[in-house]
């Protein structure tokens, strides 16, 4: 279906239980995940914060933890982008070619390049670690615009609104909601998505962290504010949506 020149999207919000042993022992399942959801059709897939280490801020004191344009352990991660022609969101400790140190999500298109969007409101000892960044990158992806999150950045209705200024369909959120927030993260997802006439994505870190269990119910919501798919879980769960932009059509004349 389409409206106008957009078709409509399909795009795999991935809830990801990080494995022990920091970026090299997640690449490769992130790449197999990857596959996953090509084969359920998607053109974008969104991995959680910090996905490439799990919340294991104790190891980014390795200098090995943190993640460059140019690393050449993305390399895989680059070939599944190109192979199948998807955009994927991952989650990672980001340093620039300045040596910023940085909170963020990367974008792997297939052409091999990488768009990097930076967490604008750090809190706690991510305050020590990383420098915030200013506003969300704003991803193209078959003609509709994808604004990238980090967690505690949904929390603040600003953040999700310079994103609608900026033309955004879906404000994509990588994130980290444990156990007793359940109520928080539907409000946040909901709200975002509701007042700025958007839908919402979330992929939220699964299983143990450091800050505690996932409360898992990664998903998507509709520019209405209503939940459309959540996780059944809280361990890894591959979940993928088409998403109309008719439907943004309708809200936005409302």
């Amino acid at each position: 279906m389409t409206t106008g020149s957009i078709t409509d999207l399909t795009l795999t919000a991935v809830q990801y239980e990080a494995l022990d042993g920091g970026v090299a022992a997640n690449v490769d399942e992130h790449i197999r995940l990857i596959e996953d959801a090509e084969s359920h059709g998607a053109r974008l897939v969104v991995f959680p914060e910090l996905s490439l280490t799990g919340y294991r801020l104790d190891l980014l004191a390795e200098p090995g933890e943190w993640l460059s344009a140019a690393d050449g352990r993305l390399d895989g991660i680059r070939e599944i982008c190109r192979r199948t022609g998807i955009t994927a969101v991952v989650g990672a400790a980001f340093k620039e070619e300045d040596g910023t140190p940085r909170l963020a999500s990367l974008a792997v298109h297939p052409a091999g390049t990488i768009e990097p969007s930076f967490k604008t409101w750090l809190h706690g000892p991510e305050q020590g670690l990383f420098v915030a960044g200013s506003h969300p990158a704003v991803l193209d992806i078959d003609g509709w615009k994808v604004a990238l999150a980090i967690c505690f950045d949904a929390a603040r209705p600003g953040h999700a609104e310079w994103a609608a200024g900026a033309g955004a369909d879906i404000y994509a959120v990588s994130a980290l909601y444990t156990a007793g927030e359940d109520h928080r993260l539907g409000l946040h997802l909901g709200a975002r998505a509701m007042d700025n006439r958007m839908f919402s994505v979330l992929a939220n870190l699964a299983g143990t962290t450091p800050l505690g269990p996932s409360c898992g119910l990664s998903g998507f919501w509709g520019p209405d504010g209503l939940p459309v798919r959540q996780a059944a879980g809280t361990g890894t769960e591959v979940l993928t949506a088409s998403l109309q932009h008719s439907i943004l059509a309708r809200f936005r004349r409302l």
